[in-house]
């Protein structure tokens, strides 16, 4: 089933999602180093990941939106749409919430928010297997003469 929001013949949402993911995993990765090494420098890299990656994730949200709204109903593919969607708005609750309870200080996060960050990444590595079932196991947002010599999408009408 091919993508609704498409740019030069590709899908939007599938472009964006590597920006939060990337951004958000990073955020986490930075968390880790600060509270092994105490670098504040390192929280504060954190703390502007993890914004990134949240708006990053705003801004791809809607392109999967319009292609869910797509999927025909009584699907399998509508059902792991929906979780994939759902927990996506968990995972970016859960990064807005790490990011705002360090706003006071953002060299100095408490064990609480960079949980709630941890807790985001690991929702977000099941979420990430929900959208690669989509498109690799049940087809969606994969363009219909899709096969080893198609030519390309920037040539198609």
């Amino acid at each position: 089933m091919k993508a609704k929001a498409r740019f030069l013949g590709h899908p939007i949402h599938q472009m964006l999602v590597v920006f939060p993911l990337g951004l958000l995993g990073t955020s986490v990765v930075f968390d880790l180093i600060h509270h092994v090494g105490g670098s504040p420098e390192m929280a504060l890299v954190a703390y502007w990941t993890m914004a990134a990656g949240v708006v990053g994730g705003a801004v791809a949200a809607p392109f999967g939106l319009a292609d869910w709204l797509a999927i025909p109903r009584g699907t399998r593919a509508k059902t792991v749409g929906a979780l994939h969607g759902t927990g996506n708005v968990l995972v970016l609750m859960l990064f807005l919430a790490s990011w705002m309870a360090r706003r006071e200080v953002a060299t100095e996060p408490e064990l609480v928010a960079t949980a709630a960050a941890v807790g985001g990444f690991a929702v977000a590595g099941m979420t990430a297997w929900l959208g690669g079932e989509l498109v690799d196991r049940l087809g969606i947002g994969v363009d219909e003469g899709a096969h080893p010599n198609a030519p390309s999408s920037l040539r198609q009408p």
